[in-house]
């Protein structure tokens, strides 16, 4: 196996008995980057003299004695995470020209950890969409078919993993977000607990939604990375002062005593026939491993994905309100007059995905909508809380499909966002209620695309979605597959 196909945890020990250096793996990266980034275009920043530069420090830090985990592993930084000194666009034309002059609070942690940092990686723009296809810069394709979409908004980060062209990545999910791109791409992908990971230096789409997450080729290294980015951030007001535990150690054999909840909701009318199979598959695998399967329901499901698309455009347009071409970002230089300024900077700075939406969040938050949309959908979100914390006392976990088909080809559904949107069904309630979730890759489909399998549950557990992850990943037989790039 190439360097660039292997793990964190694979390549840690390459790295501290000295068979490899830092630089060499790091050097093997770029060489595989200018491989297949062609046919990829995961990145739309590349850090290489940084990334060599930090190599170098990494493998002073590996010949002291003092490596960590993540200590001279190359990794890929979605567009969305503020990185000193390096452009940060958020995957749009209003913040091509805005370079941070601090870093977010997970990338210092990964840098104190002697991570090196590649690049920024493509993205939805501002995390507002399912397929990638709304980046201004690069589309990013899918490493098992280049014709088909990667999924969004981290499609970049999983892209760029999938390919090789990161050891793993950080992206962020907002309605799945991470978890799509993962189930498309076939690697690991994890949203943790609301308030687990700090979201300062994260570009905000929706507050009450996003999370930092890792895409990784391994549960394992999932684990490691959840290990360095989880905490208590003071700069963060909705960090949680929740202890970490090394997540590491739930990685062992067997689920003896663990009940799967399977909500019947998640598997009605839509769900392509090759994932419901694979997902089938995957929970008599959990079962085999001394698991007991349960039905249960979340009966507010089919609401979810309405009341999402009014909280996260409404949150969106309080949000994005700051890029007004005075304080960064572009700004039109012919404008006549201030009003002038403001409208044709965010018209011409905003794609229509972000456009459509700051719309809708603004008439949901509108002088006499406000109760009839946004106050009705947060009230909504409250149930779906409470089918989950009913659910929750019949069953240790939740297992479900990641999406509802495998990744379908680039340009089909540009012309009809609300067939996008439905693709969100079966993630979305995870962030309404701020739950922890997992995809791990189960299949593929006839086609050879892969498909995920999604692991729910209840806050701060992420040691129950590895313990059942890592148990499916080691029956499933798959982890090792890696797709063949021209």
């Amino acid at each position: 196996m190439e360097l660039f196909e292997q793990t964190i945890h694979q390549l840690r020990e390459l790295l501290d008995r000295g068979e490899i250096s830092a630089v060499e793996l790091t050097e093997n990266i770029l060489a595989r980057m200018d491989a297949v980034e062609g046919r990829i275009t995961a990145h739309i920043t590349e850090t290489r003299d940084e990334a060599l530069a930090q190599a170098a420090r990494a493998d002073k830090i590996i010949a002291a004695g003092d490596a960590s985990a993540l200590t001279g592993i190359p990794l890929a930084i979605k567009d969305v995470l503020c990185t000193r000194g390096v452009r940060t666009t958020c995957g749009s034309k209003i913040l091509e020209p805005f370079v941070p002059p601090y870093d977010a609070t997970v990338i210092s942690r990964i840098k104190a950890e002697g991570a090196v940092l590649l690049g920024k990686v493509s993205m939805d723009e501002f995390a507002m969409g399912y397929s990638n296809e709304t980046c201004p810069y690069c589309v990013p394709r899918n490493p098992w078919n280049t014709a088909h979409i990667c999924g969004g908004s981290s499609g970049g980060s999983a892209a760029a993993v999938a390919a090789g062209e990161a050891v793993a990545s950080l992206g962020s999910d907002t309605g799945g977000s991470v978890r799509q791109p993962a189930s498309h791409c076939g690697v690991v992908g994890l949203k943790p607990t609301y308030g687990r990971v700090s979201r300062f230096g994260l570009l905000a789409f929706a507050s009450s939604l996003d999370q930092v997450g890792p895409l990784t080729r391994d549960v394992r290294d999932s684990a490691l990375m959840l290990n360095v980015i989880a905490g208590y951030d003071p700069r963060d007001s909705t960090s949680i002062r929740q202890v970490v535990p090394d997540y590491t150690l739930a990685l062992r054999d067997g689920l003896q005593g663990l009940k799967l909840g399977i909500p019947s909701e998640y598997f009605a009318s839509g769900l392509a026939p090759e994932v419901e199979e694979a997902v089938n598959n995957g929970i008599k695998l959990l079962t085999e491993a001394g698991a007991e399967a349960v039905e249960v329901s979340l009966p507010h499901t089919e609401y979810g994905v309405a009341a999402y698309y009014i909280i996260a455009p409404a949150e969106a347009s309080s949000n994005l309100a700051r890029y007004d071409g005075v304080k960064y970002g572009y700004r039109d230089m012919d404008a006549e007059s201030l009003a002038e300024m403001y409208m044709n900077s965010r018209s011409q700075g905003f794609g229509p995905e972000v456009k459509r939406r700051i719309l809708i969040g603004t008439y949901a938050l509108s002088s006499g909508y406000y109760d009839a949309y946004y106050k009705k959908a947060s009230q909504v979100r409250t149930l779906i809380m409470d089918d989950y914390r009913q659910a929750f006392e019949k069953c240790d976990l939740l297992v479900s499909p990641v999406t509802p088909a495998p990744a379908w080809e680039l340009g089909a559904r540009m012309d009809d966002p609300l067939s996008m949107y439905l693709s969100d069904v079966l993630t979305i309630c995870t962030n309404l209620a701020g739950l922890p979730g997992i995809s791990v890759p189960c299949g593929f489909s006839s086609a050879g695309l892969p498909i995920g399998f999604q692991i729910q549950a209840p806050h701060f557990q992420e040691e129950r979605l590895f313990r059942a992850a890592y148990n499916l990943e080691q029956r499933a037989g798959i982890v090792e597959r890696r797709p063949e790039i021209a």
